[in-house]
């Protein structure tokens, strides 16, 4: 039997693997811009995330699009974004497939 929540989190993931920084040819999952992601049993999604800079030129779009497209995904209620500058992101919170793709590996 499958865990309903669990698959509704996969699916919250796959659909933030769908989602680039403009200027990084790597995801915000696997850049380790999502600090957070929780789930209740209502349906209702918290991401705490960052981006790379605060100057960063699409700090006013990036999340509104991570809110919007985890809206989409079935058996979500509504999402709530919360952008946080702490901890400071850095290359260390990228998955090694992102450090691989970038060269850092």
């Amino acid at each position: 039997m499958v865990d309903k929540k669990a698959e509704i989190k996969r699916r919250l993931i796959d659909t933030l693997k769908t989602i680039y920084d403009p200027e990084i040819p790597v995801d915000v999952w696997e850049l380790g811009l999502i600090y957070e992601l929780d789930l209740d049993d209502d349906g209702n999604v918290y991401v705490k995330m960052t981006l790379t800079t605060p100057q960063c030129p699409v700090a006013e779009s990036l999340p509104i699009q991570v809110r919007e497209r985890l809206k989409m995904v079935e058996g979500v209620k509504d999402v709530y974004v919360d952008l946080v500058w702490n901890p400071p992101w850095s290359l260390d919170m990228m998955t090694d497939e992102a450090k691989l793709k970038l060269g850092y590996l």
